[in-house]
């Protein structure tokens, strides 16, 4: 041997998208590239990017393979670095090559530590390992897959165990649920998080007690999104309730959410529910007039399948099926993060529902961008937020319900908002 090691950096051309995107996939393929080129594994550690693309390596007894994919480019690029006789990284070259559907490759070898540059020292190995050798033990394997949601300028990042316990494509998106070491089962749309076991309580106590425990008396309600079942469970603690609507137009979102997360999806065999697998703009469109006391808009971001959830026509025809002291609740995302959303948002419902009826408050929701959530407060009539709150109804209601985010003071304090979005509520957009 003329080296102590080899290293080809290799480049895939025309691949599959798809297998590229796939941060599952391709740690078990580098894992298994590994194994056939006769290496000892000892950690695999892989990032998952949102939208795409995948990082990665694998760690080896004899040094290391690692990859970085470009999805959109059908392109990737590694790094493989062997140590030893025993370890052909040729072998993992080919392995890789088929299994991420390269049309073509190139590569480049390096022969690292040329033995004729270097000069061996007296170092008498087998002696220093007798010593210590019934104090070591032999590397346990470890795996350390990552989900990481970002644009350009932040990520988000969740260790999970490796393998989706559901991934399935609807007709609107890709739906899966990882379970994730710091926040439970995780469901995500698209690569993009939706909710987690370990805060989405968060989220669905705010969406919905702030309207049920100010509107005087309501019996009917609609929500529109909220496939995950959160929202519902929620509405169904209140003895007003006569009917609760769920609109969700992805079934495969309720599927995966009734297989994995019971916690969330407890209502939907909840005799006052009425579940529609359909497009909420159009349901909205075809409800009669003065038809519900309170609707929730539990939708995902601005883009695919909610995107007609974000336009002044459908706020319109919101209002239009509300009853005269009816609600309307939005989520209306980040003002830390989507700033230009947030403020064409309330611009929006200022336009539909009158300048003095729309309020923002917050909540704090770990999982999301920034971490500081809004939701918007529309009324048709004159109800509100804080004039309107009976504070005992809500402390009984929290406390009876065991709520874990919601209360009587983060009622109040919700509505106190940092100057910078007070700011932002005021500019023009």
């Amino acid at each position: 041997m003329e080296s102590l090691g080899r290293h080809i950096l290799v480049e895939y051309f025309d691949c599959s998208s798809e297998v590229l995107n796939d941060v599952i996939l391709i740690e078990k393929a580098m894992v298994k590239a590994s194994e056939a080129a006769g290496a000892t594994i000892i950690n695999s550690t892989f990032h998952h990017f949102s939208p795409f693309g995948v990082s990665g390596v694998v760690v080896i007894e004899e040094s290391h393979l690692a990859v970085h994919t470009w999805p959109e480019y059908k392109y990737a690029a590694l790094d493989l670095f062997t140590c030893g006789e025993s370890v052909d990284p040729w072998i993992s070259y080919e392995f890789l090559k088929d299994a991420f559907k390269a049309k073509s490759g190139s590569s480049l070898e390096m022969l690292r530590g040329s033995l004729s540059l270097l000069e061996k020292t007296d170092f008498d190995l087998k002696k220093q390992r007798d010593k210590i050798d019934k104090k070591i033990t032999k590397p346990k394997v470890s795996r350390d897959i990552w989900f990481t949601e970002r644009d350009d300028n932040i990520a988000t990042s969740f260790r999970h165990t490796g393998d989706p316990l559901f991934r399935k494509k609807s007709s609107f998106q890709k739906v899966e649920i990882y379970d994730t070491y710091q926040y439970g089962k995780m469901l995500t749309c698209d690569g993009v998080a939706m909710c987690t076991e370990a805060d989405e309580y968060a989220y669905h106590e705010m969406i919905v007690h702030v309207p049920m425990l100010t509107h005087p008396n309501p019996k009917k309600v609609l929500v529109i999104g909220g496939g995950d079942g959160g929202t519902v469970r929620e509405v169904v603690k209140h003895e007003s309730l006569e009917k609760v609507v769920l609109v969700e137009i992805d079934e495969v979102v309720i599927e995966a959410s009734k297989k994995h997360l019971p916690t969330l999806s407890s209502a939907f065999d909840h005799p006052k529910l009425d579940l529609q697998i359909s497009d909420g703009i159009q349901y909205v469109k075809d409800s009669p007039e003065q038809s519900f006391d309170i609707v929730i808009v539990d939708s995902t971001d601005p883009v695919g399948p909610a995107e007609g959830l974000f336009t002044e026509t459908f706020y319109r025809e919101v209002h239009r099926i509300l009853k005269p002291e009816g609600l309307m609740i939005a989520q209306s995302e980040s003002p830390r993060f989507n700033v230009k959303v947030f403020q064409e948002i309330y611009h929006c419902y200022r336009k539909v529902f009158g300048e003095d009826n729309v309020h923002c408050y917050l909540a704090y929701i770990p999982i999301y961008p920034s971490g500081m959530w809004s939701f918007s407060y529309c009324a048709k009539g004159d109800i509100h937020p804080i004039k309107n709150l009976k504070q005992q109804n809500v402390h009984n209601f929290s406390v009876n319900h065991n709520l874990r985010y919601y209360s009587d003071q983060i009622h109040y304090a919700a509505f106190i908002l940092p100057q910078f979005v007070k700011d932002l509520l005021r500019e023009e957009v």
